[in-house]
């Protein structure tokens, strides 16, 4: 008797595409199955769904998860593929999320269609677009007299956006580009010493519920050891600050050797008060250090700084 193929679920975007098709081709090589024992599940979440409004107004993380693990939950797809920046820090009860694939570039990138090189090129009042309430604060931190306007779409909305002349720049994630293949848009990396990415950017995560032993066997072949234990640390420190797509965090774990170098910053939302940690300890002891870094600078940062996340 044939086996039913492994029902991979995913959003529809062309990135989300793309990170299940990569999803799927380490799983084919992995285990050395054909491609048709697996089969893409496209799942409409309501992040994708509302597009007039920006994300911060129709709720937090969970906007580009719920109804995949929902599905995941009820058996229609059998593991589920997420962008790990959009990830909450806990899973539904029955859900396990223990498989990393290799991270690609975490870095953000600076885009504009002129001659503008860089964030500091920028004329006085120019026009900046991005939906991420963590890249306004940061922008607003550097540049307060910068317009930032709400930017939401793929990269070729955004680029029609910049070629209407909405805005004179925005800010795309290298990963996202790279895994589509968009050499070509013009994009300046921005070295993470002069922002911060979001935490967890650039990583693709695979969960499955939790007592399906076939799919946590096949996981585990495919899972990069180095990712999980970046992410350990950075997304501590989410927990430890009760991050969501409303609060403006930044971090940014790294291996040196056998040591682990976390850096984080947490902001106002206007970007008047920016704070930043910096810490280094044994690799292994990554969700310790972010632990500690957020309670640190939950102390040194006061109850009136996270008043205004509220």
């Amino acid at each position: 008797m044939t086996q039913a193929p492994l029902r991979i679920g995913t959003r529809g975007s062309p990135l989300a595409l793309a990170q299940a098709h990569e999803t799927r081709a380490r799983l084919m090589a992995a285990t050395g199955l054909p491609e048709d024992a697996f089969e893409i599940v496209v799942i409409r979440v309501t992040g994708d769904a509302v597009q007039d409004r920006p994300l911060s107004q129709i709720g937090g993380k969970g906007l580009f998860t719920k109804e995949i693990e929902e599905a995941l939950l009820a058996g229609d797809v059998d593991l589920a593929v997420h962008s790990m920046k959009d990830m909450p820090v806990a899973q539904p009860e029955g859900l396990s999320l223990d498989c990393y694939l290799p991270r690609e570039d975490p870095r953000d990138a600076f885009v504009t269609l002129t001659e503008h090189a860089g964030l500091a090129d920028l004329p006085e009042g120019a026009v900046v677009g991005t939906s991420s309430l963590r890249r306004r604060a940061q922008l607003l931190a550097r540049r307060p007299d910068l317009r930032v306007v709400e930017f939401r779409g793929n990269v070729q909305t955004r680029l029609s956006k910049l070629a209407q002349g909405v805005a004179e720049a925005t800010f795309l994630a290298m990963a996202g580009m790279n895994r589509l293949g968009y050499a070509d848009v013009p994009a300046r990396p921005i070295p993470p010493d002069a922002m911060l990415p979001a935490i967890a950017q650039g990583a693709i995560g695979v969960e499955r519920r939790t007592d399906d032993a076939r799919v946590a066997e096949m996981l585990a072949l495919i899972h990069d050891r180095d990712t999980g234990l970046r992410l350990a640390a950075e997304r501590a420190f989410l927990a430890g600050l009760d991050g969501s797509c409303q609060t403006p965090i930044a971090g940014l774990a790294e291996i040196e050797g056998d040591r682990l170098r976390l850096r984080g910053e947490i902001l106002q939302p206007d970007g008047s008060r920016v704070m930043a940690d910096d810490c280094t300890g044994p690799l292994e002891e990554g969700a310790d250090i972010g632990g500690v870094m957020a309670c640190r600078m939950r102390r040194e940062a006061g109850p009136d700084f996270f008043a205004a996340w509220s």
